[in-house]
């Protein structure tokens, strides 16, 4: 009876599913939804509401020195780490396709589910955004009003930022420096995550991981930030682009167009942070996580050879043997 009743609950269909790559997915929109819908909306504080609010100096006053910015980096760096506490059960909250894809390569996280995490992402980024203009679209206007300006002109590049990004002027319309950036950016986040999973690395305890990630990722933002506005993140920027296209922006969302400023940049933080994933976390592997992995299965082999020492006794976490290596740690999502 109890077996047919859990077969019952795993087995069944929408919302009540608890297994697979479906109720995965769920979660993986729902953390996504969340670390755009706190991201996003930071970003529309600094940017439109407060100048509008009567809490600045002005209506159309924005990036007033570095506070505003701190207020940005900081609410990113919350934002991932609410979105990944609200699905790390359930998926591994990965909330990032360059995250999924550097998964699937060094942690044998299944490639069949790959596609299903990707779409989520960008579905729950979507409708994140959609959000946060349902919430703050009077001070969009507002801004833009006092500014002069409309969405799909030029002047309306301050009021697109809240939705996505774009590469600051001194590049001078290169793409080529952003890419870099974003591959830069992100490999040091696949590390960072690495490093903070990795239980045999000192392993963070007492379920701080996502918060230390967070904190990662305001840290990229106060280091990096500037130059194209740290995606780090395709879907991130991607779904909120092609809202942002859909919502009046035009050629500056898609396909990333300001004449005399930047062109076809939608590409960019869409390649960078696949590429820099990949990078990150092979980096990882090659310089600590193969060196953890070899010492561990040494540990082992000296174990079978005689009385278990204490330098031969993997490090523990919650009470339970760490058996998750750097090179190959099961994925909270691997099974079905």
């Amino acid at each position: 009876m109890r077996k047919a009743l859990r077969g019952a609950v795993r087995n069944g269909s929408g919302l009540k599913r608890l297994g697979g790559t479906w109720g995965e997915a769920l979660a993986e929109f729902l953390g996504t939804f969340v670390l755009i819908l706190l991201g996003d909306g930071s970003v529309a504080m600094a940017v439109a509401a407060l100048p509008g609010s009567g809490r600045t100096a002005g209506a159309n006053i924005f990036f007033q020195g570095s506070g505003d910015w701190m207020l940005i980096a900081w609410g990113w760096a919350f934002a991932v780490a609410f979105g990944v506490y609200i699905a790390g059960g359930v998926s591994g909250a990965h909330l990032n396709p360059a995250v999924t894809l550097a998964f699937a390569v060094r942690r044998k996280f299944a490639w069949k589910k790959v596609i299903p995490y990707i779409v989520a992402q960008v579905v729950g980024a979507f409708a994140a955004a959609a959000v946060v203009y349902a919430v703050y679209w009077q001070a969009i206007d507002a801004f833009n009003e006092a500014a002069k300006t409309t969405r799909d002109a030029a002047g309306g590049l301050a009021t697109y930022s809240i939705f996505a990004t774009f590469p600051a002027p001194y590049y001078n319309g290169d793409n080529f420096g952003p890419l870099v950036d974003q591959i830069v950016g992100t490999a040091l986040l696949l590390m960072l995550i690495a490093g903070v999973i990795d239980m045999r690395n000192g392993g963070v305890k007492a379920n701080l991981g996502p918060l230390i990630i967070g904190f990662s990722v305001g840290a990229i933002g106060i280091s990096f930030g500037a130059n194209a506005g740290y995606a780090i993140n395709p879907a991130r920027d991607f779904g909120p682009r092609l809202f942002a296209w859909m919502a009046g922006w035009g050629d500056t969302a898609l396909p990333g167009t300001i004449d005399g400023s930047f062109s076809w940049y939608f590409w960019v933080p869409i390649v960078g942070p696949l590429v820099g994933g990949l990078v990150g976390i092979l980096l990882y592997d090659l310089f600590v996580g193969d060196i953890l992995h070899a010492r561990f299965r040494l540990h082992e082999l000296e174990g079978e050879a005689g009385p278990a020492t204490e330098e031969a006794e993997p490090k523990t976490s919650g009470g339970t043997t760490d058996t998750q290596t750097a090179s190959d740690p099961p994925s909270p999502s691997d099974e079905e």
